[in-house]
């Protein structure tokens, strides 16, 4: 499995070709653990599916996170970027061996989006119901298109 996560992330298996023709041999030893250790880093915590979506005065950030406590949730604003990190905790302690299937995401998850404009940081509101967190942004200001004309001097 290591083999295509390397291959996936664009590591080659020890020639590199295309130089003038000539196939040359490289030492991809710390390429390779660099890249496994990528893979390990950006692979443990999961990440949040979200849908966004504005209306006239407010952006609305809507997310499935059933099994979260509304204390296991965090959200932050940091310039334009909204984060929203979680932990969803299992309530039991299952082998490995014992699952026959195994589709349910279980431990850290964060999400980052750029917001696409200015928000009212203080009015900003998140609820949780039913498994669905939704934080309503209330839009900084409406902004209109304004033309302007260019004259000829």
């Amino acid at each position: 499995m290591g083999n295509f996560f390397k291959k996936l992330a664009g590591f080659s298996d020890k020639k590199l070709s295309g130089r003038g023709g000539n196939d040359e041999e490289i030492d991809d030893s710390a390429e390779s653990n660099a890249g496994e250790e990528w893979l390990e880093n950006d692979y443990e915590e999961g990440q949040l599916s979200i849908d966004v979506y504005q209306t006239p005065d407010k952006l609305i950030v809507t997310s499935t996170i059933a099994g979260v406590k509304p204390e296991d949730i965090d959200i932050s604003i940091n310039n334009d970027m909204l984060t929203i990190r979680g932990k969803r905790e299992t309530q039991e302690n299952i082998d490995a061996d014992d699952y026959l299937y195994r589709e349910c995401y279980w431990g850290s998850f964060s999400r980052s989006i750029i917001l696409p404009v200015e928000i009212k940081a203080q009015e900003i509101e998140a609820s949780l119901e039913n498994g669905v967190l939704t934080i309503v942004l209330p839009k900084a200001k409406v902004s209109k298109q304004i033309s302007i004309k260019v004259r000829e001097k």
